[in-house]
């Protein structure tokens, strides 16, 4: 076939689960990649393994891909509706020479597995049926007859130059009893045949590429360039796994993170521009490439993914903010059909959140009809003395001529100036009557975003909790 004019990269996950962050990083490296050089992304449901994949998790693939922003260009293409074409395939390496029918049992490769390895041989087919010239029998698979003599090179664009001993594959299974291809014989044809340029993925593969470059060779298809991304580890240095926290890339949408912080982590989870921390998109648009890919493991580190969202939090404009809120502000029965209300909720709060579930927490107080107090506030701050100060307050705030944050700070500092006492002693029973706590966001934020009627409402109930206490 002829060589595409343009690069494409592509991301083929199995549709057997959710996706997961490395599959997440895989696809992000070949979005990147592939925007960067002007190139198309294509995705490809790898979903041959019947027993095992599932639209579910077809849906969760897509819908992750859609909430980091990683559009593709071409697909989703199902792997499973080209069985015909895997199978066309393998019958004309048949007939070429190139690959033979096998009909050795599972028992009986098992057992000169085992007599190989006690007889400290590589535990490889020995190529029993290789010549016999079979044909097609029930429960026969088809292996493809791999060269027993020089070497193949992978030139990975990452790792740089592997070689591998030809006498050390094996003449592996391309089709198997069930007539459905091996992934190895798959993935190379659908690669051909969509005219990847550019092979990106997790170095789990390596040992696979050799393989499929002869596979490649056999079939007479222009073989990609590949290039391994090493692995993502957790702290402890063995590989990611649920017991590192979550590994599901929508579980990180649930607990609050924002896309563009866990793109921004996952980018830097092996690539680097320099001492740079944080990118827009168009920046990392502008700047990937794989040469600044680094070849060691990455470490899977919490804490940093926090501190990116943390500062994505306070960037985001406050209406942007909204709508990501407003799942759970809903989930937890806030109402918030007022944008611009929602809206000063945010910009009170962001600064302080790390995490839209903590800010969505944290707004508790301000869509309440009656304020929670925690009792150990309420127990210090509204009491007999207090109230009269509280009551002092609610009368004044109407002829308040600026009610703004600086007319409240001003009126407040004259408050406490003119009966003589300190501002804390006016301020924290104010804060605890507006939001039920002790911390919070500034006391004139909470007064204006509350507004006048709220404010004098919240003061006057306090001052009635009081009088039942």
């Amino acid at each position: 076939m002829t060589a595409p004019e343009t690069l494409r990269t592509r991301f083929a996950p199995s549709p057997t689960g959710y996706l997961h962050i490395g599959g997440a990083r895989t696809a992000l490296f070949n979005w990147l990649f592939s925007r960067h050089h002007g190139g198309k992304f294509i995705l490809r449901i790898e979903d041959t393994d019947q027993m095992r994949s599932t639209d579910e998790s077809t849906r969760a693939i897509l819908d992750a891909m859609t909430w980091l922003g990683l559009s593709w260009d071409e697909g989703p293409i199902f792997q499973a509706e080209r069985v015909e074409i895997h199978r066309a395939h393998v019958q004309r390496l048949v007939d070429e020479g190139k690959a033979y029918y096998c009909t050795c049992s599972q028992e009986l490769l098992e057992e000169k597995r085992k007599q190989a390895l006690a007889a400290g041989r590589k535990p490889k087919y020995d190529f029993t049926c290789r010549d016999r010239g079979l044909t097609r029998t029930p429960g026969s698979v088809v292996r493809f007859r791999c060269p027993e003599i020089g070497t193949t090179i992978v030139h990975d664009l990452i790792k740089g130059p592997i070689q591998f001993s030809n006498d050390e594959l094996d003449d592996l299974i391309i089709e198997r009893a069930d007539g459905y291809p091996t992934y190895n014989f798959a993935v190379v044809v659908d690669d051909a045949q969509m005219g990847i340029t550019h092979v990106i993925r997790g170095d789990d593969h390596v040992n696979n590429t050799p393989r499929q470059i002869l596979l490649y060779q056999a079939l007479g298809y222009a073989v990609p360039q590949f290039g391994h991304v090493p692995m993502i580890l957790g702290a402890d240095k063995a590989r990611l796994s649920k017991r590192h926290g979550a590994t599901s890339v929508m579980a990180y949408k649930e607990m609050g993170y924002l896309p563009e912080a866990l793109v921004n982590y996952l980018v830097r989870l092996g690539w680097s521009h320099g001492d740079q921390e944080i990118f827009t998109m168009e920046e990392l648009v502008a700047l990937f490439d794989l040469d600044a890919v680094g070849r060691s493991a990455a470490v899977f580190n919490p804490e940093k993914l926090l501190w990116l969202n943390q500062h994505y939090l306070k960037a985001y404009p406050a209406e942007l903010l909204v709508e990501n809120l407003k799942p759970f502000w809903e989930a937890r029965g806030y109402p918030v059909s007022d944008a611009r209300y929602s809206a000063r909720v945010v910009y009170d709060l962001q600064s302080r959140a790390k995490t839209l579930v903590e800010l969505a927490d944290s707004a508790a107080f301000y869509f309440a009809d009656a304020v929670a107090y925690e009792a150990e506030a309420a127990a210090k701050f509204l009491t007999p003395e207090t109230a009269p100060q509280l009551a002092a307050v609610a009368e004044a705030l109407p002829g308040l001529a600026d009610y703004s944050r600086e007319g409240i700070e001003a009126f407040l500092r004259s408050f406490v100036e003119a009966r003589g006492i300190k501002l804390k002693a006016i301020a924290q029973p104010l804060r605890v009557a507006l939001t039920g706590r002790t911390v919070s966001p500034g006391i004139d934020e909470i007064m204006i975003t509350l507004g006048l009627a709220k404010t004098q409402d919240r003061i006057r109930k306090a001052i009635a909790f009081v009088g039942r206490h």
